[in-house]
């Protein structure tokens, strides 16, 4: 006996009706979303097919929960043709391609400054601003920046974190470390100056080196008329007028304006001289004293003075031989109007004024505040030699 038939509503045959019609709306989004995927898959390789497996991932990765997915490692696509360098996404790629063609369309509109990120433009607009807001708690240091306070607070606590693993160097930073590997082990030097072949291993550094030959000293003081083509000797000549030296030494009275001065300071107590000639057994405690030395062995003197056709080994004798013509005695005295054309003049005559006499004989005791006068001293009391008849 047949049971009794139910013959559905109106409104039920409605309500399954839509529900067929909406899963049949979900099934063909998927069948997209699968045809998608399928797409990407043949994207990454276009002369092969999609095998069986991969399209089987795709689904399963359809069927995972949302935290599932994000678990899923895909393949980036996104390489870079000049180095391998691998990019999360499209434009991730298209800021690291700017390293390969020196793209850098972001610009100052103050000066003549550009940059290959926003974030760096950003930052050196607030050089402009001067704006300061990071401040340091153990000296009145101020930064732009929290990076650059961050590595100031290493000029106070003494800390160098990042180690050479080829010598026992240590930085502060890691972009000192980088270019310390460059310019001691490796030896890459790719940036090269098209007006006389000086190369290194930085981009900056090579911007730094354009200026000797353009003139160009963009960094000013704001209380004289004097400039600087880099930050660091800019920030230098200001102790001249704040008298700032922070850098003391432990073994005796020195102090120093910047902490590689007292680094080499630091040798005449310890002996050390790092800085080794690769053609006779010279050694120097600092490197531009080696640089000095090394034009004895090429005979090179490439500066040259435009008055008198002077030529010198080194720039620095050149500014200072420059002087014989303007005039100029930048080194002033404190207590007189005496002023010198070289530091080491002034700081012979300050010896007048404070007796100091720091050159001491290790035969007599003999004291003197000049090195000339000892090594006479040397000659005539404890030699047999006669200089002066």
């Amino acid at each position: 006996m047949d049971g009794p038939s139910f013959q559905p509503s109106g409104n039920e045959t409605v309500n399954r009706e839509g529900l067929a019609a909406e899963t049949g709306r979900q099934n063909d989004k998927r069948k997209e979303t699968l045809l998608e995927d399928t797409d990407i898959v043949k994207s990454a390789a276009p002369d092969m097919e999609p095998s069986s497996c991969q399209l089987a991932q795709v689904k399963t990765e359809q069927k995972a929960s949302p935290k599932a997915q994000d678990a899923v490692k895909t393949p980036n696509l996104r390489v870079c043709g000049e180095c391998g360098y691998r990019a999360p996404n499209r434009s991730k790629l298209a800021m690291h391609m700017r390293k390969h063609t020196g793209e850098r369309p972001y610009k100052c509109d103050q000066c003549d400054y550009s940059a290959a990120q926003k974030g760096t433009l950003d930052r050196h607009m607030a050089k402009h601003a001067g704006e300061k807001p990071y401040k340091c708690d153990q000296c009145d240091y101020s930064a732009a920046h929290k990076r650059y306070l961050n590595k100031h607070m290493f000029t106070h606590t003494g800390e160098k974190p990042y180690e050479c693993d080829k010598c026992n160097y240590s930085a502060a930073t890691k972009r000192t470390l980088d270019q310390h590997m460059t310019s001691r082990h490796t030896g890459d030097k790719h940036y090269m100056c098209g007006e006389c072949g000086f190369r290194t291993a930085a981009r900056s550094s090579l911007s730094v080196h354009m200026r000797t030959h353009t003139g160009e000293k963009p960094y000013k003081c704001d209380q004289c008329d004097y400039s600087a083509a880099q930050k660091g000797t800019l920030n230098q000549h200001m102790t001249k007028h704040t008298g700032d030296k922070p850098y003391m030494c432990g073994e005796c009275e020195y102090r120093a304006t910047n902490r590689s001065h007292l680094t080499e300071h630091m040798r005449t107590h310890t002996g050390e001289r790092p800085y080794k000639c690769d053609q006779c057994d010279y050694s120097a405690a600092c490197k531009k004293t080696l640089d000095h030395h090394m034009t004895k062995h090429t005979g090179e003197k490439p500066y040259m003075c435009g008055e008198c056709g002077f030529r010198s080994a080194t720039k620095s004798s050149l500014s200072v031989h420059m002087r014989k013509h303007t005039g100029e005695r930048p080194y002033k005295c404190d207590q007189c109007d005496y002023s010198a054309a070289q530091k080491g003049n002034l700081n012979r005559h300050m010896t007048e004024h404070t007796g100091e006499k720091p050159y001491i004989c290790g035969e007599c005791g003999y004291r003197t505040a000049y090195g000339t006068s000892l090594s006479r001293h040397m000659m005539r009391e404890h030699t047999d030699e006669k200089p002066y008849k």
